[in-house]
């Protein structure tokens, strides 16, 4: 997948993201960040467990995204909050 593949579902996947765990986005460069990040944590975690990972710019592919990018919204939350406490 080219870059700007990456740079859109990176996109997407993070405001999604971010929508779902905190009902905001993080801005735009950082849902793109979250998003690719979050792409590449999600194709790890489907291989994992046997499933494709990004296969390109489609819904499951975006879905693996969003998956990917929730698990690092959730950690980097996680530490965030500790390293704040």
């Amino acid at each position: 997948m080219s870059i700007i593949g990456w740079i859109i579902l990176g996109l997407i996947a993070g405001f999604l993201a971010s929508k779902i765990v905190n009902n905001t986005g993080q801005g735009m460069l950082m849902d793109i960040v979250l998003g690719v990040i979050g792409a590449v944590v999600g194709g790890l975690i489907f291989n994992f467990f046997g499933a494709t990972g990004v296969t390109g710019l489609n819904i499951y592919s975006l879905i693996v995204a969003v998956i990917g990018a929730i698990v690092v919204l959730w950690l980097y939350h996680a530490l965030a909050g500790r390293s704040g406490a």
